[in-house]
This record gives C-alpha cells, structure tokens and sequence, in this order.
C-alpha cells in the first residue's frame, strides 16, 4: 500500500519522508499524526521515553531497566526526529540516530507517531501479526487530546489494511477509563478474553478485552511479512 509523501516546507517541522510499505516497514498517517516503523534506534528510546512516567507506568508495568529516568525522558522527548541537523550536534544523539534499525520478520510489527503539528514524538503503538493484538502509548504533552483513538485507529489499520487481519483485539485495565474510551472511539467493541493479566513487573490486574473486525476484505501491503508456506 503506497501512502503519500509528507511535503517540506520552511514553515512545517522537519518530519520523516515516508513511502511504500516494503522490507518490514510500514506507514500510516491519520488527522494529527504521522506515524512509521522506527528507522533509527532513537526512535525506540522515544517510543520507551514516552511511557517512562510513573502515570504510564501505573498501567504497563514495565521493569526498572526498560524505564528511561526523568531527565532523559524530557531530553528525548524534546527532539524533533526529522531534524537530523540539530540531533547530530550532541554526541549521544548522533550514536542513536547512526544505529538504524531493522524490522524482523515475525516479530511485533511497531509504529513509532509524530504529531504533525510540531513535529515531535507523541506515543508508539504496535501489532503482533499472529495473535492480532495491539497495544500502545502516548507521551505526557499527548495525551489528554484524543489522539489515542487516532493511535488505536492507526493500529487497527496496520492490523486490517497492511497484514492482512480480519479482527484485531486489544486488553486493558478497568480502572484505565482513558485506555478504554480511546478504543471505543476507534471502533473496538466489548470482547471474550482471559479476566487476569500479569505485567512485566510482576503486578497482577483485572483485565477488560475488545475487538474490531473490518467488514471489508482484509489486504497485505508489500511491507508484510510473506505468509508461512
């Protein structure tokens, strides 16, 4: 599937140049958001960055070496990611962005966003190809705005239009109202699903689960990895 190229402009941030889905990477672009498989490694400090605050990690449960401390989070999530002028000036940065990184077949197919607004990291979400499920973030500034149901929405997309997926499904905390009615929004609707979950860290939930299934015939882009023989 061949989504259009974002134009520069001297008034616009400096966002990646996406084009056809190939070789593992994917794109989409929704109302606020572009978003991308992650092309370096800073995107995925980003993408960890951006649920590294305690109220993210109220819900994911992450352990203490996932969790990006404060002063990096804020550095990071800074950072314009098309502004490879600016990001090259300080060293670390440079390390980050020289360390590109390569999608592997069968994995959890990631999507890195960017607002399009001002052209910094908003949230990340992804997909695991054979179970359906997503999952996904968004980064302090981003919430608050609505644009989980557009990260949910990108989300199901990927899952419908790009591998092939009739029904994608996704779980969540009762107690995380946000969570809930940003995937309600997109679409996804009360489901079967184990009751319990258990977090990275060790923390057992309550579990509440939904799904969406597309009416129309689900495609593969050439981004896909080629189905088992």
């Amino acid at each position: 599937m061949v989504w259009s190229r974002l134009r520069r402009r001297r008034t616009a941030p400096r966002l990646p140049l996406p084009g056809p889905c190939r070789h593992g990477r994917h794109t989409l672009r929704t109302e606020r958001l572009l978003l991308y498989t992650p092309e370096t490694t800073l995107d995925l400090v980003a993408a960890a960055a951006a649920a590294s605050d305690p109220e993210a990690q109220r819900w994911l449960g992450w352990g203490d070496h996932v969790v990006a401390d404060a002063g990096v989070r804020e550095a990071v999530l800074r950072l314009l990611p098309g502004d490879t002028e600016t990001l090259r000036r300080s060293r670390s940065l440079r390390n980050l962005l020289d360390q590109p990184y390569e999608p592997v077949s069968g994995e959890e197919e990631f999507l890195v966003g960017v607002r399009l607004d001002d052209g910094r990291y908003a949230g990340f979400t992804g997909v695991h190809a054979d179970t359906g499920e997503i999952g996904g973030w968004l980064a302090p500034e981003a919430r608050g705005l609505g644009l989980g149901t557009e990260l949910f929405r990108a989300a199901a997309v990927l899952g419908h239009a790009h591998l092939g997926l009739r029904t994608v499904r996704a779980g969540h905390e009762p107690a995380n109202t946000a969570s809930g009615r940003a995937l309600a929004r997109a679409g996804f609707v009360a489901a079967d699903g184990p009751p319990r979950h258990t977090l990275p860290n060790g923390r057992e939930i309550d579990a509440r689960w939904l799904e969406r299934t597309t009416t129309a015939p689900p495609t593969r882009c050439h981004g896909a990895a080629p189905l088992p023989a």
